[in-house]
């Protein structure tokens, strides 16, 4: 059985199907110090989940950096978004209020963190794969409000598209540890040998999620 005490997932217990109930709660109860400590690091983390605001000046990430965004108002009748210049700069109607401004832009936005980072995931992705001598089935960004990555059992892997907002350090951290669950399932020690052997400061982007990864929640 493993247990694993995370900032966006919380306490998560994984434990074979053949485990009983009891058998498992009375490993919960002994592992509940640890358990307990864990989440006391946790409350010490600093979390910014403040919701963007769509408005000139407010700064949206991208793969670690940050980048203004600029709101004209134009006599038109379709709204865009569009970066160019090292900003993003937004158009929309004229008569639209900050409510109708908001729902839209925060959609575009999230469309294209996942235009974006699917092009970048894949590239990084690909490298990766060369480099392990693995081969996904599939590679896709999906919304996944309590998992960074997922591999399944034939072979897919599934990433928060929010990654697009992190630096490429830790979006490679995620790239790599879901490949490596395509050579071995569980987090074991030769799991963790794999990750560690592509990536020797693999701890550290890790670190980098469970400090700053609730604020990469605050768009969707």
């Amino acid at each position: 059985m493993k247990i694993s005490v995370t900032l966006v997932n919380g306490v998560e217990v994984f434990a074979p199907h053949n485990l009983e109930t009891e058998q498992m709660n009375k490993l919960i109860k002994k592992k509940s110090p640890w358990i307990l400590t864990k989440l006391r690091e946790l409350n010490e983390v600093q979390v910014s989940v403040q919701p963007k605001e769509f408005v000139s000046g407010e700064k949206f990430p991208y793969l670690g950096r940050h980048y203004r965004l600029k709101v004209h108002k134009e006599p038109i009748e379709k709204a865009k978004l569009q970066f160019k210049q090292g900003k993003f700069i937004a158009s929309v109607p004229q008569n639209w209020s900050q409510e109708q401004t908001n729902h839209y832009l925060e959609g575009e936005f999230i469309q294209w963190y996942r235009i974006h980072g699917t092009s970048k995931i894949e590239e990084r992705a690909d490298y990766y794969q060369t480099i392990l001598g693995v081969q996904s089935n599939s590679i896709r960004l999906r919304t996944q409000h309590k998992r960074w990555g997922t591999c399944t059992p034939g072979g897919d892997i599934y990433v928060n598209w929010r990654l697009a907002m992190a630096p490429v350090k830790v979006m490679d951290y995620v790239i790599v540890h879901e490949l490596a669950h395509l050579l071995v399932a569980e987090h074991n020690e030769h799991f963790w040998k794999i990750v560690q052997s592509i990536l020797p400061d693999y701890e550290q982007r890790k670190e980098w999620l469970r400090v700053h990864g609730m604020e990469l929640h605050n768009i969707g």
